[in-house]
C-alpha cells in the first residue's frame, strides 16, 4: 500500500514578494484596462488575495497602488533604450526599440491611458514619473550618440525623436497595431537618422556625430538601405542650390 504523497508545506511570503506580486497584479490589470477601470478588489481577486491584505500593503488604497505600479512599469521603459556601446546607431536603436515596442505591445490599454493623459488616478506625481522615462530614455539615446556635453539642438533632437516614437506607438495602437513591429521599428530608426541629418546642417556638433555614426553603418544596414531609397529624390532637387 502507498502512502499519500505530502502536502507542500504553506510558505508565507516575505514582504518585499507579496509587496512584489500585488504590483504585477496590478500592472496585468493596467496593462489591458484603463486605471479608473480598476479597483483593488479586481487587484485582490487577481493576486488571489483579500482586499485587507491589498490594504496592509498600500495603505493610500488605489492610488498609491497605481503609483507604485506606475514606477515599477517606469523603471522597465527606462532600461529599453540601455545598450551597451557595440555595433552601429541603427542597430542598438533596433534592439532598444525592440524591447521598448514589445512593452508598448503587452501593456497597450495602460499605456495609451499613460501617455494620452486624463485618468481619474493621474497627477504631479504620476506626471513626474513618465517625463522621467523620457529623461532617461534621451540620456541613454546621447550616451549612443558617445556626446559628453550634448547642446541644445542635439538635445531637442533627440527629445523631438522620443516625443515622436511616443506619438507612433499610440498611432500604431490606435490604427489596430499596423504596420508589423518590425517595419514600425526600422521606420522610427530612419526617422532618428533623418533628423540627425536636418540638424547637422544647423549645428557643428550634430555634424559631427552623423559623421561618426554613418562611419559604423554597413552599406547593407538600415541606413544604407535608406540613403538608397532617398538619395535620388534629393537629386531632384540639385535644382534648388
Amino acid at each position: 500500500m502507498t502512502s499519500a504523497a505530502p502536502t507542500p508545506a504553506y510558505r508565507r511570503l516575505s514582504v518585499e514578494e507579496r509587496r512584489s506580486q500585488l504590483l504585477d497584479a496590478a500592472l496585468s490589470l493596467f496593462a489591458h484596462r484603463a486605471p479608473e477601470e480598476v479597483s483593488l478588489d479586481d487587484v485582490a481577486e487577481a493576486a488571489g488575495v483579500s482586499r485587507p491584505l491589498v490594504y496592509r500593503y498600500f495603505p493610500g488604497g488605489k492610488q498609491q497602488l497605481y503609483e507604485a505600479a506606475l514606477r515599477s512599469a517606469a523603471e522597465e521603459l527606462e532600461h529599453c533604450f540601455a545598450e551597451p556601446p557595440q555595433g552601429s546607431l541603427s542597430e542598438r536603436l533596433s534592439r532598444a526599440l525592440d524591447r521598448y515596442l514589445a512593452f508598448v505591445d503587452q501593456h497597450d490599454t495602460g499605456f495609451s491611458a499613460l501617455l494620452q493623459g486624463g485618468s481619474v488616478v493621474e497627477t504631479s506625481r504620476t506626471t513626474a514619473i513618465v517625463d522621467g522615462v523620457r529623461r532617461a530614455a534621451a540620456e541613454h539615446i546621447v550616451d549612443h550618440l558617445a556626446v559628453r556635453d550634448p547642446g541644445p539642438r542635439l538635445r531637442m533632437t533627440v527629445r523631438m525623436w522620443i516625443t515622436a516614437v511616443e506619438g507612433a506607438s499610440l498611432s500604431w495602437l490606435d490604427g489596430g497595431k499596423e504596420p508589423p513591429l518590425d517595419e514600425l521599428r526600422d521606420w522610427l530608426v530612419e526617422q532618428f537618422v533623418a533628423m540627425l541629418v536636418a540638424s547637422a546642417g544647423r549645428d557643428p556638433q550634430t555634424a559631427d556625430v552623423v559623421r561618426a555614426a554613418l562611419a559604423l553603418e554597413a552599406p547593407d544596414g538600415a541606413v544604407g538601405a535608406l540613403a538608397r531609397r532617398v538619395v535620388p529624390l534629393l537629386g531632384d532637387a540639385a535644382r534648388l542650390l
